[in-house]
């Protein structure tokens, strides 16, 4: 059974000062009755296709470039004037709960919402799942003194995404204090790619708010006149002060990142270090018996010490000993182990070695004697 089409308008009313006119609307009649009886009319979609905006566009005279953007989403911050209509895109942003940044596949998810607005209609496209507008529609319907025109129902959706920001940016300065904890932690083995992962998420939170730094400033300056009145301008200010604190604290985690990743690199390179320190150490006491038990192993006819009686003993222990003072050469400069997890004398293997060695040899002296 073929599932029945979606319709991409997700509310439509007209209103007259600032009170919402009773009755169902389609966009077309909705236009036509506010050029009609005044007011201003606004058109909610969500996700349409290029058939389903097409009469929209037509009744609206909406420029097919902006048109096209709408449709096909994926836009940065921006906002376009054309001689009809200003088209502003805002990007959304939510943060996806997770138990630890180090393990999150995504932090951040982005959406879009995109607003023509003209001088009487107002017409919002949504991209994403969490860039609902109902509840912002609600309280302006509420509140009918503030809902002067389509201007104010820019001004409240663009609140409602930077009031967003502000709460992602909140979330992620939590996720920051966990990994720079984890950074910083002695025996913690962070690594690189866990902070990028981050540092990537946090790239797109960058992506969505500093683009809108111009857009704002245009709202507020005049710039957008007559489709922003005076009388709305100073409400777009606070959005933009509101915009500039979020700017700031994402420019400050960017150069917290950028100083963890760099940590964590000189942290990786020292357990690198550490770990090829401890390789030599023990390559050294190994390189020892092999290159007198080569020597002794090539053969050969004439070497005195094979007759001698006390030369196998001996040479055990010279080896043994040569052992022993690069083990304790070592060991004091902390390059066999790590000096705070050093184990306890009767818990290392190498002292039940030696002990084992020394003990051999006294058996094979007192057997030769």
């Amino acid at each position: 059974m073929t599932a029945p089409p979606r319709n991409p308008v997700v509310a439509c009313g007209v209103y007259v000062d600032g009170v919402r006119q009773p009755g169902d609307h389609t966009p077309a009649a909705a236009i036509a009755e506010v050029r009609t009886r005044g007011g201003f009319a606004w058109i909610g979609l969500f996700e349409p296709g290029d058939d389903d905006i097409r009469d929209v566009a037509d009744a609206l005279g909406l420029h097919e470039l902006a048109v096209e953007d709408a449709v096909h989403a994926h836009q940065r911050p921006k906002l376009e004037r054309y001689p009809e209509h200003l088209f502003v895109v805002l990007k959304t942003v939510r943060y996806v709960e997770h138990e630890s940044p180090t393990t999150a596949n995504e932090i951040v998810e982005s959406g879009e919402i995109m607003v023509f607005l003209g001088r009487d209609y107002v017409v919002t496209v949504r991209h994403g799942r969490h860039s609902g507008l109902h509840d912002v529609r609600e309280q302006l319907e509420r509140e009918p003194e503030r809902l002067r025109g389509p201007a104010t129902v820019l001004h409240a959706v663009a609140d409602r995404v930077v009031d967003g920001y502000l709460d992602v940016v909140e979330a992620f300065q939590g996720d920051l204090d966990f990994l720079e904890t984890a950074v910083f932690a002695p025996r913690d083995a962070l690594g690189v790619e866990q902070v990028y992962l981050v540092k990537r998420e946090l790239l797109e939170l960058r992506r969505a708010i500093m683009p809108l730094v111009g857009p704002l400033r245009s709202l507020s300056d005049g710039t957008c006149a007559p489709f922003v009145p005076e009388s709305d301008r100073t409400y777009f200010r606070d959005v933009e002060d509101h915009h500039t604190r979020v700017a700031e604290r994402v420019t400050g985690f960017e150069d917290l990142l950028t100083t963890l990743v760099d940590a964590t690199l000189a942290k990786v390179s020292l357990r690198q270090n550490n770990d090829m320190r401890k390789i030599s150490a023990w390559a050294a006491i190994i390189a020892v018996p092999t290159m007198v038990f080569g020597a002794y192993g090539m053969n050969f006819d004439r070497m005195p010490e094979l007759r001698w009686t006390y030369g196998y003993p001996l040479v055990l222990a010279a080896v043994l000993g040569a052992c022993a003072v690069l083990y304790r050469l070592f060991k004091r400069y902390h390059w066999l182990y790590d000096a705070p997890s050093r184990p306890a004398p009767l818990a290392r293997p190498t002292f039940w070695v030696m002990l084992f060695l020394l003990a051999w040899l006294a058996a094979v002296v007192l057997g030769v004697e």
